[in-house]
């Protein structure tokens, strides 16, 4: 049997602390994601991003995300299957809960508003 020793625990906690602490979209994406309107009932981000940026792995409860410019998203969900999904301006798509990591699959940037529900 193996003994687990003060530089194994180390390790993990070094490779477990970047996943925990980037399940916020406004910390993950890093300067993409802004802040709109925080109160007791929404939040509200604005994520513009680039070709080939990708937003971190991060959650969202019950929200939707109102896509302002056309685009291409690449969507890794937490279990690991990748979904393309094009994205059409105007476009209003609504989601539950959510883990994954999104990553701009086009060849412009990509504007989204995404409005989060809070618990009452």
């Amino acid at each position: 049997m193996k003994r687990v020793t003060g530089w194994n625990a180390a390790a993990v906690l070094i490779v477990l602390t970047p996943l925990a602490a980037a399940q916020d979209l406004a910390v993950s994406a890093g300067p993409q994601a802004k802040v709109l309107l925080d109160n007791e009932r929404v939040r509200v981000l604005e994520l513009v991003t680039e070709p080939g940026a990708k937003t971190g792995v991060h959650s969202h409860g019950e929200h939707f995300v109102y896509f302002v410019t056309d685009g291409v998203a690449l969507q890794a969900d937490a279990d690991g299957t990748t979904t393309r999904r094009p994205l059409k301006s105007g476009e209003v798509m609504w989601s539950g809960p959510v883990t994954h990591d999104t990553e701009n699959g086009g060849d412009a940037a990509v504007k989204t508003l995404i409005v989060e529900l809070k618990d009452e």
